[in-house]
């Protein structure tokens, strides 16, 4: 899929397309964008008081409602991935040092700073919020939400001591 294929599938022209984008690979990296800057703001302003496990849950769900609000604009986005094979390639995810800021947000909520454990823990909370992603734009659960915590809690589990 190149751009003129996406800039006539919007029906925009190239130059409204590059206005906003600098290739394809940024619209895609758009949405990965948003919704780590979604968890960042939520684990930025989370209070002290909840567990980190707790902490974790609530962003990754407030994550999953953003998912669910903007499920055809993301499927789109899948869309454009899957028909391209450069995208199809390339990392779009959450890399570890976004990784590493979750922890390292989680564990400042009550003044400290992140050790190994926490950051596993953030690592197996995000793996876990794909697993319910890519299901979720397989599967179409009826309670995506419903799913998503149920994946959660299976998750953290092993934190909960």
């Amino acid at each position: 899929m190149t751009v003129t294929d996406i800039c006539t599938a919007a029906d925009i022209a190239p130059r409204t397309f590059h206005r906003y984008f600098a290739s394809k690979d940024d619209v895609v990296a758009e949405p990965v964008r948003r919704m780590a800057r979604i968890v960042t703001a939520f684990l930025g302003t989370a209070p002290p008081g909840p567990g980190d496990t707790e902490v974790l849950r609530l962003a990754m769900l407030e994550l999953g409602r953003f998912v669910i609000g903007h499920r055809d604009w993301l499927t789109g986005l899948r869309i454009v991935v899957a028909g391209s094979h450069h995208l199809r390639t390339a990392y779009i995810g959450v890399r570890p040092d976004q990784e590493a800021e979750i922890a390292r947000l989680v564990a400042a909520r009550r003044g400290g700073s992140p050790d190994w454990r926490l950051r596993l823990h953030a690592a197996a909370t995000v793996a876990a919020f794909r697993v319910w992603y890519e299901g979720y734009f397989r599967d179409a659960p009826a309670d995506p939400l419903a799913h998503l915590e149920e994946i959660l809690l299976a998750v953290a589990a092993p934190w909960e001591k």
